[in-house]
């Protein structure tokens, strides 16, 4: 099986910063892409940040110029850099990885469970 577990979450003041990391192990082949996503209380899961494999990264506006995906492919790893942070950026965040298991025709789509941010102000 496949898992993604995510790291990095945590209570920091508006205008701080935070780095979240999220590691996929189990037979995986190949990934195609990696992103993460955020749930904010009463609000829907919207995408913050993607990053295809060999692809271009796409940002939710919201965090444009503040928030910087990476990834290091070696290690299946995906991190996110939060700069500027704002009360507004308080949620859960997930990871997502788009990937190809080991001995599989079809790519499947994996979550992991998800790390708290919170900002005050």
């Amino acid at each position: 099986q496949v898992q993604l577990v995510e790291s990095g979450g945590g209570l920091v003041q508006a205008g701080g910063s935070l780095r979240l990391s999220c590691a996929a192990s189990g037979s995986i082949f190949s990934i195609n892409a990696m992103g993460w996503y955020r749930q904010a209380p009463g609000k829907e899961r919207e995408l913050v940040a993607t990053m295809p494999t060999g692809g271009s990264t796409n940002y939710a506006d919201s965090v444009k110029g503040r928030f910087t995906i990476s990834r290091d492919n070696a290690k299946n790893t995906v991190y996110l850099q939060m700069n500027s942070l704002k009360p507004e950026d308080t949620a859960v965040y997930y990871c997502n990885a788009d990937l190809l298991r080991a001995g599989s025709i079809n790519t499947e789509n994996y979550w992991g469970q998800g790390t708290q941010v919170t900002v005050s102000s």
